[in-house]
């Protein structure tokens, strides 16, 4: 087992753009009142388990969600710009629904999944995809027989999960990426493989988390 390490991928809490279906990607908002509490939840759930290093996305919403989990187990918080949220160009600040009407054609590119389609100023699946898993992966490396915690996005989550699972970057997502949920990964050097997904016992009294992918 030494050269397996074991990973704790976990979404930010939730902010007001998630709230709103306001497209955040890398534009640097801030956890709402429900996301510190989603954060400060996490930390506690956290608390018993031998975490080594905790790397974050240096966008705040993750970062400030990683530093509860910081303050908890005495680990130092890493920022990693490789677990940023994708960069979604034209789309950042815009509602789902102002997407779908100033730009219906990159809205059904976005809606089908076109793993080159890019927003104007942004990334595709691919250049995510390739930026995320090189950057999970590079950093699990380091960590062999060690836990680790990695905050990042929505976005960062699905890439993980499909990377763990083998499953296709357009392949329709069945599962949740819920805000400050608990997803358990193994790396080895021949990949990841899922242990446990979307555990979110810890927020059983949370009544507003919500579930999406790309925000």
């Amino acid at each position: 087992m030494t050269d397996v390490a074991r990973v704790l991928a976990i979404r930010h809490g939730e902010t007001t753009w998630n709230v709103d279906t306001r497209i955040q990607g890398q534009l640097d908002v801030g956890l709402n009142d429900t996301g510190r509490w989603q954060a400060e939840r996490l930390a506690r759930a956290l608390a018993e388990e031998p975490i080594r290093a905790i790397y974050a996305s240096d966008l705040g919403r993750a970062h400030d969600t990683a530093m509860a989990i910081s303050r908890v187990s005495g680990v130092a918080v890493t920022a990693e710009q490789g677990l940023r949220e994708r960069h979604f160009g034209e789309f950042q600040g815009k509602t789902f629904a102002e997407i779908e009407t100033v730009l219906p054609e990159q809205a059904r590119l976005w809606r089908t999944r076109d793993p080159a389609f890019a927003p104007t100023g942004g990334e595709s699946l691919l250049q995510l995809r390739e930026r995320v898993v090189a950057t999970a992966e590079k950093l699990a490396a380091r960590h062999a027989g060690e836990l680790i915690v990695l905050v990042g996005h929505g976005g960062v989550m699905d890439v993980l999960y499909r990377a763990a699972t083998r499953l296709d970057i357009q392949a329709p997502r069945t599962w949740a990426l819920g805000n400050a949920a608990i997803n358990r990964l193994l790396w080895t050097p021949d990949g990841f493989t899922l242990v446990g997904w979307a555990d979110t016992q810890h927020l059983d009294n949370d009544n507003n988390s919500l579930d999406e992918t790309t925000t």
